[in-house]
C-alpha cells in the first residue's frame, strides 16, 4: 500500500505576501541543494507521496520565510507543530537546503540540550546537506580529510561549510580558522549547537568580533535559525528558571544581530513556554520568540506509528502493563537503590526483543537495526546497574542458545531456550515468518551480535553508533533515562520498556521514543508500561489530536498565531505544563481555562463519611426533580436518558455536589464555583437547556458480585449497575479515589453520543474523517468530535462508581458506592470563554505527583 501523507493546517498572519513561486519562475532560485536531499531520499526507499510531502510542506514553510533577494531589514518568526519522531529532522533539513538554494547564507540549528543529541542531529545535516563526514574534516591526518558521505556521493559541485562537527559543538578558536571561507561567502555557512548559554554565548561574542572586525559583512546576510525541540529548556524547569530566560534571551540576541532573520521552531509539544508563561498574560504575545507569522501543523503519514495505534487502537496487540516492580524497582527509589535482581517483566521484554530480532532476520531484515529501550530510572547510577542485570541475562540466553541452540526440539529442555520459546508462544506464534524452529535456528546469530549498552551522561555511556555496521543491522538495547527521552532516535526500536511516574506533559511526549515509522516490522513491536501511562498517553495523544483539529479549524476561519496562541494557553492540558513552570515557587497563580469542547469528570473523590451521602443526595434530588418537571427518561442500552433540562436543575446539582471537605476542590477543573460561574455566563442562551444521561454499567462480569456486592442498585426511581473502577493505592491509602488505570476515564467515549440522532453522530464522524491526513476513521474516536456538532445542548452523565485498590494484601473493594459526574460542554459563541482559577502549586503537586528532575539535566554541561 503506497503511504500518504497529508497536509498540515496553515495558520498565518494577515500580512503573508507569498514571493517564492516567482522566484523560481524568473530562473532567481537554484536547485542544487534541494535536488540532491531529494535524490537520497529516494535512495532511502522513502515512498514517492511522503517524498513529494516534504516538498510541498518544507515549500510552504520557505514561502513564509523572508525573501532573500529583499535587501531591507526583515525578520520572521513562525513554528512548526509535529508528531514525535515523525520525521521533524528530515523536514527541516528538506528546508535548509531549500533555503541554501534560495540564498540564505547563515544557517544555526539549535538541538537539544545533551551533546549526543547534538552529534546526531549534525550527522543528519552532514548527510543530507553538507555531503561530507565534519568529525573526518576535523582531523589534522590529511590521508582522511575527504570523506564523501550522503548527498556528496552523487553531488559534489557544492560543499557548505560547517563552523561545528560530529565531534565537538561551537568552538570560537575552530570556527576562527573557516574565516577566510567565510569573507568570501559564496557557499551557505552551517552551524548544529545545542542549546546551552555557553555556547550561544561564544557564538554571539563570535559572530560580533567578526562581523566587526574581519568585514565578513555576516550581518548584512540572510539568516535562518531553526530551533528543534523548541519546548525544551522553555519548559524544563532542571533548568532555573533565569537560566530559560537567560538562553531565550541570547536566542533573541542572535537574531538581533542580522538585518534579515528568520525563527522557525520545531516542535511535537507546543504547550511552551512562548504560549504559556502564567506571569505575562500578554506580553507573551509580545515577545521577540512568539510565532507571530506562520505555526504550520505537519501531518504524520498514513504508516506513522503513534500514540494512535499504540494506546487506542491496537493496545492490546501493542502495550503490556508492568505490575511487578514494586518490590524490586519501585517507581520512586533513591539514588543508591540497588538492582540485585530485575521484574519478571523486564526479562520478558528482554526475551521479547531477541525473538522479534530473530523474527526480522527470518523476513530479511539482517541488514536493518533493531533497538530495545530501557527507560526505568533518572539516576544514571541506577541505570548503570541495570545495564549490568539486562546484560547478565542476555548473557546467560546466549551461553545456552550457543550449547543447546542446535538441538532442534531437544533445545527446549534447556531452561533458557524454553523460556524464549514461551514468549514466542504469548507473543508472536502468528507473526508472518515466525514458526518456532526457524526462530531457533537464527537466536544464535541474534545473541552473538546483541549489545547491552548505557546512553545517558556518565563516564560509562556508549555512544549509540550505527554507522559502523557493515551489512549486518546493529543489535542494540539501551538502557537510559533522560538522554534516551529527548530527540534520539533509536533506529529499528522494536521493544519499549517504560517504568516512569512523571505526568507532566512535555516530559511523556518526548519519552515516546517508540513512536516512528516501523516498516515490515510494526507487528512485532511492544511497548511495556504501567497502566497508567498507558491512560496518561491516550489522554495527551487527545489533547495534542484537539490541537491538530484546532489548527485546521482556525485556518478556515483565517485565524492569526496570536489566536491560536491563545487558545494552546486556555486548553486545561496547560495548567500541568504552568504547573511545571511553576513548582518549585509555593506560591498561587491565576490561570485562565476554557471550559468548551471539554469533558470535565470528577476523577479524583475525598473519602468523607459527610460528603459522599450527601453526594448522592444530590443525585437523587435531581432525578425527582427532572420527574416532577415531568420529564421523560428514554430508556438507552446503557442507561436512561432525559433532554431538555432546565440549566436551574443542573446548577442546583452542582451547588449540592462537594469534592473536598475544605471546599478546595481536590481537582481544579471539577470546582462547582468555576464550572458554574462558566454555565451562568451562558445560562440565557447556548447552556439554557441541558440533556441528562443516568449511565449504568454493561459489564458483563463485576468483581465486587462474588465478593457479595449486588450487581445492580436502587437509584431514586431507577436501577443502576455501578462502574468498577480502579484507584491509586498510594492516593487510596490517604483517603483519596483517585481513578487510574489504562483508561484514567470515569465513564467511556460513547457517553457522549448521548443526546445525539444518528444522523448527527454520522456526519460529525465523517466531517471528523476529512480533517485527518490520511481520511481514514481511526478504530478509536476523540469523544472531542461529538461536543462540536452544531447545535448540540450540554450533556451532564452522572453514574455510581464502586472503587477498587490494588494493594499488597491484594484487591480491596471499597465498599460504598460513590456518585461521580461527568460535564461534556459544546462549542461556546459567547466571547471570553475562559474561567479563572487560582492554581496553588502544593495541590498541583498532590495531583500532578511531584517533578522529576533527571540526574542529567543537572549535569550534562561538557
Amino acid at each position: 500500500m503506497e503511504h500518504q501523507q497529508g497536509f498540515g493546517a496553515i495558520v498565518d498572519a494577515e500580512d503573508f505576501r507569498p514571493w517564492l513561486h516567482d522566484a523560481r519562475i524568473n530562473g532567481e532560485i537554484g536547485d542544487v541543494y534541494w535536488g540532491r536531499y531529494r535524490r537520497l531520499l529516494n535512495l532511502k526507499g522513502l515512498p514517492k507521496s511522503v517524498i513529494d510531502a516534504t516538498d510541498e510542506v518544507t515549500d510552504r514553510v520557505l514561502d513564509r520565510l523572508g525573501d532573500p533577494r529583499n535587501l531591507s531589514p526583515w525578520s520572521r518568526r513562525g513554528m512548526v507543530v509535529g508528531h514525535v519522531q515523525s520525521g521533524k529532522t528530515a523536514n527541516y533539513t528538506g528546508l535548509i537546503c531549500k533555503a541554501a538554494d534560495a540564498g540564505y547564507r547563515l544557517i544555526v540549528v539549535i538541538a537539544g540540550i545533551h551533546n549526543n543529541l547534538r552529534n546526531q542531529t549534525q550527522a543528519r545535516i552532514d548527510e543530507g546537506f553538507i555531503g561530507r563526514d565534519t568529525g573526518r574534516l576535523a582531523h589534522a591526518n590529511m590521508a582522511q580529510r575527504q570523506k564523501i558521505i550522503g548527498v556528496g556521493t552523487f553531488d559534489q559541485r557544492e560543499f557548505p561549510v560547517s563552523l561545528t562537527n560530529t565531534l565537538r559543538d561551537f568552538n570560537k578558536s575552530t570556527a576562527t580558522t573557516f574565516t577566510a571561507q567565510l569573507g568570501q561567502i559564496n557557499v551557505p555557512v552551517v552551524l548544529v549547537i545545542k542549546k546551552n548559554s555557553s555556547t550561544l554565548k561564544n557564538l554571539l561574542e563570535w559572530l560580533k568580533e567578526h562581523s566587526v572586525h574581519q568585514s565578513t559583512q555576516m550581518v548584512s546576510q540572510p539568516m535562518l535559525l531553526i530551533d528543534d525541540e523548541a519546548d525544551n529548556a522553555s519548559i524544563n524547569t532542571a533548568y532555573a528558571r533565569n537560566e530559560v530566560t537567560r538562553i531565550n534571551g541570547q536566542i533573541r540576541e542572535l537574531l538581533s544581530l542580522f538585518h534579515r532573520s528568520c525563527y522557525v521552531g520545531y516542535t511535537a509539544t507546543p504547550f511552551a513556554n512562548i504560549f504559556i508563561d502564567p506571569d505575562t498574560d500578554d506580553e507573551t504575545l509580545k515577545q521577540d520568540l512568539f510565532p507571530r507569522h506562520f505555526i504550520i501543523g505537519l501531518d504524520a503519514p498514513s504508516n506513522y506509528f503513534g500514540a494512535q495505534k499504540v494506546f487506542l487502537d491496537a493496545r492490546d496487540r501493542h502495550v503490556r502493563l508492568i505490575d511487578d516492580n514494586e518490590d524490586i524497582l519501585p517507581m520512586k527509589h533513591q539514588i543508591d537503590h540497588p538492582v540485585e535482581v530485575l521484574p519478571g517483566s523486564l526479562i520478558r521484554a528482554v526475551r521479547a526483543f531477541i525473538v522479534a530480532r530473530a523474527i526480522r532476520n527470518v523476513r530479511g531484515q539482517q541488514a536493518a537495526h533493531a533497538s530495545m529501550l530501557v527507560n526505568a530510572s533518572r539516576f544514571t547510577d541506577v541505570q548503570g546497574r541495570l545495564r549490568s542485570r539486562v546484560a547478565d541475562v542476555v548473557d546467560r540466553m546466549r551461553d545456552a542458545v550457543a550449547v543447546d541452540g542446535a538441538k532442534g526440539r531437544a533445545a527446549l529442555r534447556n531452561p533458557e531456550i524454553a523460556a524464549l520459546h514461551a514468549v514466542w508462544e504469548s507473543e508472536f506464534a502468528d507473526a508472518e515468518c515466525a514458526d518456532w524452529p526457524t526462530v531457533q535456528a537464527r537466536l544464535h546469530e541474534v545473541l552473538i551480535a546483541a549489545r547491552v549498552v548505557e546512553v545517558n551522561a556518565s563516564k560509562r555511556s556508549q555512544p549509540l553508533d550505527y554507522d559502523q555496521a557493515g551489512e549486518h543491522g546493529v543489535t542494540v538495547i539501551a538502557v537510559g533515562g533522560f538522554s534516551l527521552s529527548r530527540g534520539l532516535t533509536l533506529e529499528g526500536l522494536t521493544i519499549s520498556y517504560f517504568l516512569r511516574n512523571s505526568m507532566m506533559y512535555d516530559t511523556l511526549m518526548q519519552m515516546g521514543r517508540w513512536f516512528g515509522y516501523r516498516p515490515g516490522y510494526e507487528d512485532l513491536c511492544r511497548v511495556w508500561i504501567p497502566a497508567d501511562g498507558v491512560g496518561w498517553y491516550a489522554h495527551i495523544h487527545e489533547a495534542m489530536d484537539d490541537l491538530q483539529t484546532q489548527l485546521k479549524r482556525m485556518e478556515l476561519a483565517k485565524a492569526t498565531p496570536e489566536q491560536f496562541g491563545l487558545a494552546v494557553r486556555s486548553h486545561p492540558e496547560s495548567l500541568i505544563v504552568t504547573a511545571r513552570n511553576k513548582m518549585g515557587t509555593g506560591k498561587e497563580f491565576p490561570m485562565k481555562v476554557s471550559l468548551e469542547e471539554r469533558l470535565i469528570e470528577t476523577t479524583r473523590i475525598v473519602v468523607n463519611d459527610k460528603l459522599m451521602p450527601r453526594n448522592l443526595a444530590a443525585g437523587k434530588t435531581l432525578l425527582s426533580e427532572l420527574v416532577s418537571d415531568g420529564l421523560e427518561f428514554e430508556p438507552r442500552s446503557r442507561g436512561h436518558l432525559v433532554k431538555g433540562v432546565k440549566v436551574g436543575r443542573i446548577d442546583s446539582f452542582l451547588q449540592t455536589y462537594r469534592t473536598d471537605p475544605s471546599n478546595v476542590p481536590v481537582d481544579l477543573l471539577t470546582d462547582p464555583k468555576l464550572i458554574r460561574d462558566y454555565i451562568a455566563a451562558r445560562a440565557e442562551s447556548e447552556l439554557k437547556l441541558w440533556d441528562v444521561f443516568i449511565a449504568s454499567s454493561t459489564a458483563r462480569h463485576l468483581e465486587s458480585v462474588n465478593l457479595g456486592y449486588p450487581k445492580s442498585v436502587d437509584f431514586e426511581h431507577l436501577k443502576l449497575v455501578p462502574y468498577e473502577r480502579s484507584v491509586d493505592p498510594g492516593d487510596f491509602a490517604k483517603g483519596i479515589l483517585t481513578i487510574s488505570g489504562t483508561s484514567r476515564r470515569v465513564g467511556s467515549a460513547e457517553d457522549e453520543r448521548e443526546g445525539l440522532t444518528d444522523e448527527q453522530i454520522a456526519k460529525a464522524l465523517e466531517e471528523y474523517r476529512l480533517t485527518r491526513s490520511d481520511k481514514t476513521l481511526p478504530k478509536t474516536v476523540s469523544p472531542a468530535v461529538y461536543r462540536r456538532v452544531p447545535g448540540r445542548r450540554p450533556l451532564l452523565i452522572i453514574r455510581l462508581v464502586r472503587p477498587k485498590a490494588e494493594v499488597e494484601t491484594g484487591k480491596t473493594m471499597f465498599g460504598k458506592d460513590v456518585l461521580a459526574w461527568g460535564l461534556s460542554f459544546p462549542s461556546s459563541q459567547v466571547d471570553g470563554g475562559t474561567v479563572e482559577y487560582i492554581v496553588n502549586t502544593i495541590r498541583m503537586r498532590e495531583m500532578f505527583g511531584e517533578e522529576e528532575i533527571e540526574e542529567e539535566a543537572l549535569g550534562d554541561t561538557y
